[in-house]
């Protein structure tokens, strides 16, 4: 058994956990306009369902409002009506080029639940990093009782993997800190 390919395969894991709950955190809006908000949003594009970025420009002339420009005229209300359909709780509005989509301050209320929101899809990713670990471990313990290592080299290892597990949830721990003063900004 390859020690270190096994801390490289588990690092790994781990990262696109953490990078996974990175894409969620930036579609969580937070009263700024970004794109990343509406990027998850797709538009039905000659009968394909295509991601919004793919089919218009999105541009920010000011925090407060996004801008999106498709490149054909004829996808603007499919553009209003994929945004109505979206859980983002915005209102565009159309004319003959743009489809304009301002972004309400949030209520209290509404920054306290996007607040929880990121509390809970960051304890899901720690499940799952925490998941990662039992099963590097669990392939540890069980070299250990093939004879493959060591009983000092598996405690060893199984230490180490700790570690990175202490690490990534650090790293989970930060986003969340990051995008609640974000949330709580007004």
């Amino acid at each position: 058994m390859e020690i270190k390919s096994v801390y490289t395969e588990t690092e790994d894991r781990m990262q696109k956990t953490v990078d996974a709950i990175g894409r969620e955190f930036a579609g969580i809006r937070t009263g700024k306009a970004t794109p990343s908000l509406v990027e998850g949003i797709k538009v039905d594009y000659y009968g394909n369902m295509t991601p919004l970025s793919q089919v218009a420009s999105i541009t920010i002339p000011d925090p407060k409002l996004l801008v999106i420009q498709p490149w054909e005229k004829r996808l603007i209300p499919e553009i209003a009506k994929a945004v109505q359909k979206s859980d983002l709780g915005l209102n565009p509005l159309t004319d003959a080029n743009v489809v304009r989509l301002p972004i309400p301050p949030l209520t209290e209320e509404r920054r306290k639940d996007l607040v929880k929101l990121v509390k809970k899809i960051s304890e899901e990713g720690k499940i799952a990093v925490r998941n990662i670990r039992r099963e590097s471990n669990d392939r540890f313990k069980k070299a250990e009782k093939e004879k493959e290592i060591s009983e000092d080299n598996s405690r060893k290892a199984q230490e180490r993997i700790q570690e990175i597990t202490d690490d990534f949830i650090q790293a989970i721990d930060d986003l969340v800190k990051k995008k609640e003063e974000e949330i709580m900004e007004i």
